[in-house]
């Protein structure tokens, strides 16, 4: 679900609420606070799966050149 945050600025980017999502996910998983892992290694261990395959489809919705008539997936 995604997060807004008012008093932040706006990130323009493509896929930004996706990548907002993951990375708060990331950091609130039990495998970085309890266990004092990096994100990268929990991304490996499989937490947060179903926003990473969403931040994935989301980017590859960019090269897709009929994503200029529908618009990109996701968020």
């Amino acid at each position: 679900m995604p997060k807004y945050y008012e008093e932040k600025e706006k990130d323009f980017r493509a896929c930004a609420g996706v990548r907002e999502d993951l990375r708060a996910c990331l950091l609130e998983s039990d495998c970085v606070i309890q266990e004092g892992k990096g994100p990268k290694l929990c991304l490996k261990e499989g937490h947060c799966k179903g926003l990473l395959v969403s931040f994935f489809e989301c980017k590859r919705s960019l090269l897709d050149n009929r994503a200029r008539f529908r618009g990109r997936k996701g968020y």
